[in-house]
């Protein structure tokens, strides 16, 4: 009986080695886990080997040699080989073998799409051929090395491959994306594009486009107006793109550190656009030291004589919500191609309609309608029923628009400028001027030449406070919600052109 058990053990023993253990390295079970299945769990230490490629810049069709190395003194018998899209897991380009030690596997049904072992000799090098795909951004080897049964080493990772031409294919899937216009494609030179993608071993791979003879920089900030950010720079020099990081401080002084330690870049300076792409090892932190996961970001470009970088030129596109930047959903990573968030614009756009429009027109039938329009409704002349309506509708707006702006922006922004400090002089007085009205004494009564004063003097300073605050433009400046704009074109343009691009904020919008 116990020969018997003993038997039966044995032979399962040996069943379960060849199901759970491959060393043929038929292992297309194992292409979406990268998990050798040999009941124990994967190292947790450095692993003793390293995967490295020919060139870190690629095109589609480009063949690029990826080569597996076990460091002195260690081997492994087993691997499996796959190229991923980097922020996400997709399977892309083929392979192709020469050495007898490795073959080709189909993986989601994709033929070459990875490489694994033939036999479970001990091996300490490895060299395949990738060739590249068309549609795909960064892209990272990604390996599983088994050195015995027991003991392997899952998600060993080279270095980020960024492709020559910059894309917005995987943009809201495996790389958060800003863009002006929303969705254009940066191979358009009119697009003006950055991303960001957070590799799963630390690091990010940012890339920008834009039109600009001067520099193209992204900046990571806690807030939505300029201060205290991290700024990554591509800036031309003498015909030659560098790649700086920076920093800004609360006076909105940018600091430029110096050239950015790279993994791998792409940088071009063609028609009038620069396009960099490349690989940091760094965590993005703030100058005052925090280093988070989520940030509001920002896409700004300018001139840079002898390299040194200017105040932009735009309003920089920011995004309308804090990004969390390690590896998420989609629905984490929609875009925002606005310098203003939505609860923004309809604050704006409630304040125009309220002292543009109905405070206006309230207003002049007060003052030039008393005489015409007496007709009795409900009681009470035609001209302040209307009067009283639209100034009800001014009030009602004025508050729904602050609060928006208040919830929109967390609470109290310093460095915004003069903006906040007149809206809240504004909604206070707006607040107060239907109360007073409601116990305004009788036109007959000695006290009403008081109100009467005190009414028109008071709607005469939220009227001049509210105009600029809501937004006006002349031939020199304009207001926006962050604060005075200097116009940079001709002196003699209308002022119809205050809608365009071309200004610079004294109060850092952003």
């Amino acid at each position: 009986m116990d020969r018997f058990t003993l038997l039966l053990l044995g032979i399962s023993s040996f069943l379960i080695l060849r199901v759970h253990c491959y060393p043929n390295g038929k292992v297309n079970v194992a292409c979406e886990s990268m998990m050798p299945n040999h009941r124990a769990d994967p190292q947790t230490s450095q692993a003793p080997y390293s995967i490295s490629v020919s060139n870190t810049v690629f095109s589609p069709g480009d063949k690029i040699t990826v080569t597996l190395q076990a460091n002195v003194g260690s081997t492994f018998k087993g691997f499996l080989l796959q190229a991923q899209t980097v922020g996400g897991n997709a399977i892309v380009g083929s392979f192709d073998v020469s050495d007898s030690s490795a073959q080709t596997l189909q993986c989601n049904n994709m033929v070459n799409s990875a490489v694994s072992h033939t036999s479970a000799t001990s091996k300490t090098r490895i060299s395949v051929v990738w060739t590249a795909p068309s549609g795909s951004s960064q892209t990272l080897f990604r390996a599983t090395f088994v050195q015995s049964a027991p003991i392997f080493w899952t998600q060993v990772e080279s270095q980020a491959l960024l492709q020559s031409q910059i894309s917005n294919d995987t943009c809201g899937t495996e790389k958060f994306c800003l863009s002006n216009s929303t969705g254009c494609s940066p191979a358009d030179a009119s697009c003006f594009f950055m991303s960001v993608a957070q590799l799963s071993r630390g690091g990010y791979t940012l890339e920008m486009s834009g039109a600009s003879d001067g520099y193209v920089a992204i900046g990571f900030s806690d807030d939505k107006i300029m201060g205290n950010d991290d700024i990554y720079i591509c800036v031309l020099n003498a015909g030659k793109i560098y790649i700086e990081r920076g920093s800004s401080t609360i006076q909105k002084t940018v600091n430029q550190n110096g050239l950015v330690s790279l993994q791998s870049n792409a940088t071009s300076f063609q028609n009038g656009v620069i396009k960099c792409s490349f690989t940091i090892e760094n965590n993005i932190r703030t100058p005052d030291g925090n280093s988070n996961s989520s940030y509001y970001v920002f896409l700004a470009r300018g001139s840079a004589p002898n390299g040194i970088i200017q105040k932009h030129n735009q309003i920089p596109l920011i995004s309308s919500k804090k990004v969390d930047l390690s590896p998420v959903s989609q629905e984490q990573l929609s875009p925002s191609s606005s310098a203003f968030s939505t609860s923004a614009k309809v604050h704006g756009a409630l304040m125009l309609i309220a002292w543009m429009t109905t405070g206006s027109i309230g207003m002049l039938f007060a003052r030039y309608l008393k005489g015409s329009a007496k007709s009795l409704v409900f009681g009470k002349a035609v001209w302040f029923q209307v009067h009283q309506a639209l100034m009800g509708l001014t009030v009602a707006a004025t508050i729904i628009a602050f609060i928006i702006i208040f919830a929109d922006s967390q609470g109290w922004k310093y460095g915004a400028g003069a903006h906040p400090h007149l809206g809240c002089i504004v909604m206070i007085l707006s607040f107060f001027q239907p109360i007073i009205a409601f116990f305004r004494p009788d036109p007959k009564d000695s006290r009403r030449m008081y109100f009467n004063v005190f009414h028109a003097v008071n709607a005469l300073v939220i009227k001049v406070l509210a105009d600029p605050v809501s937004g006006w433009c002349d031939c020199g400046t304009k207001w926006t919600p962050f604060g005075r704009v200097k116009r940079h074109d001709a002196p003699d343009k209308k002022c119809h052109v205050c809608a365009n691009d071309q200004w610079e904020t004294d109060d850092e919008e952003q």
